[in-house]
């Protein structure tokens, strides 16, 4: 990790921890440094390979798949490799992520002293099963298969976001039907659609927060109340806090209507500059914008996916020292384009519906198989299944003897 190694000639890419996930690699940063050619054999990866993590998220493993070549690895991570043909790494790998993460049988196995890491040494020590291969390649069978299809459905949620891009790249400068275009505050837009500044043609407010210190506005509540935390690109339908009528009486909390979107002004990380729409009736906190359209000349759908289209200019509007925020001022500044048509509107904002239909899809299978993942692992890591289990019996082809 020397200067005279980041700056050599002949650099090689090498693995960090950071590449490493369980059972999976991430090789979209790679950093690279010159190795001497002397030492080079001795710090490379092969296909096959059984990496574990030392440092960071000691235990967390994965295989080296050969997708580049040639391939070092740093020191800390540790490069493990079979010593006989009844092995099968990848099993390896599903197992300590059971026993690091689900089981706790190697808890204390990491030097805590400074850092967590997990050594050389104290990692050839950790006493492991050694079934027969086949049943280790059973096991890997099952298990790979899930991760095999969380990794499609992640592709294609992947391209159904990247999808959404293009289209809103595509249809809010050139319009459903490639119209011609004009030049604005926003840059080109199509021809004939409205360019003005948000609060010209809606209502923008913000919300409030009842005093902690009175019970009365908190306990028992039942309107919802929401927080930036809860404005995500979403239709919000629940909230985790509610108030009470009498907050709302005394207080100058506002209940808005089905429908209001509500802007995030605040908030660390992404969360500053993040729509959403209201699906219930609810209040919200000071920093959040309710932004509402009486003359009902923009449709709320539509403003909703135009304005996560602007997110990023949305975030580059704030100000403020350390942490920036935006304020009811700025919101009502924000440049806004639409077509005048209502019902073109509203087939602007169906189109993206139907997109991120596709995407809560993919995501919601993601998500039921990392669930099974999780519970096939425990149940064959605790016994609970075993490997004849995962093995279906062999077919007779029709007419054979029983």
């Amino acid at each position: 990790m020397s200067a005279a190694a980041r700056a050599g000639n002949d650099k090689v890419p090498f693995l960090r921890t950071s590449n490493v996930l369980w059972d999976r690699l991430d090789l979209s940063s790679l950093d690279e440094m010159s190795i001497p050619a002397r030492e080079l054999p001795e710090k490379l990866v092969e296909l096959g390979d059984l990496l574990v993590c030392e440092g960071g998220e000691i235990g967390r493993a994965a295989i080296w798949d050969g997708s580049v070549t040639p391939m070092a690895f740093q020191n800390h991570l540790h490069r493990l490799r079979p010593k006989s043909d009844d092995v099968d790494p990848r099993f390896y790998v599903f197992f300590l992520h059971s026993a690091f993460t689900q089981l706790g049988i190697f808890e204390g196995a990491g030097n805590k002293t400074t850092i967590p890491n997990l050594s050389s040494s104290r990692l050839a020590a950790l006493e492991v099963p050694h079934p027969s291969l086949p049943e280790q390649q059973a096991i890997v069978g099952v298990l790979g298969k899930i991760r095999e299809a969380e990794v499609l459905h992640g592709e294609l949620r992947a391209g159904a976001i990247e999808l959404k891009r293009a289209a809103m790249e595509q249809v809010f400068r050139r319009g459903l039907l490639s119209e011609d275009q004009v030049d604005s505050l926003l840059g080109l837009i199509p021809e004939g659609w409205v360019v003005e500044e948000l609060g010209d043609s809606h209502t923008v407010q913000t919300g409030g927060t009842p005093s902690r210190r009175n019970s009365r506005y908190w306990e028992g509540g039942t309107i919802p109340w929401v927080k930036t935390a809860e404005v995500s690109y979403s239709t919000i339908t629940e909230t985790s806090e509610h108030i009470t009528a009498t907050a709302l009486e005394e207080t100058n909390v506002k209940l808005f209507p089905a429908g209001t979107l509500l802007l995030a002004m605040y908030g660390q990380g992404v969360t500053r500059g993040k729509v959403g729409k209201l699906g219930i009736k609810a209040t919200c906190n000071q920093a959040c914008a309710a932004i509402q359209c009486p003359g009902g000349i923009v449709d709320p759908d539509y403003l909703y996916y135009f304005l996560e289209w602007q997110y990023e200019n949305i975030r580059a509007r704030a100000h403020g020292g350390q942490q920036q925020n935006l304020s009811l001022d700025i919101v009502r500044k924000i440049p806004i384009a639409y077509p005048r048509d209502l019902s073109q509107q509203q087939e602007i904002a169906t189109l993206f519906r139907s997109i991120d239909q596709k995407i809560e899809l993919h995501q919601a299978r993601l998500d039921r198989l990392r669930e099974l993942y999780q519970r096939v692992l425990l149940d064959i890591m605790t016994g609970e299944v075993s490997a004849d289990d995962l093995v279906p019996p062999a077919r007779t082809s029709e007419g054979s003897a029983a």
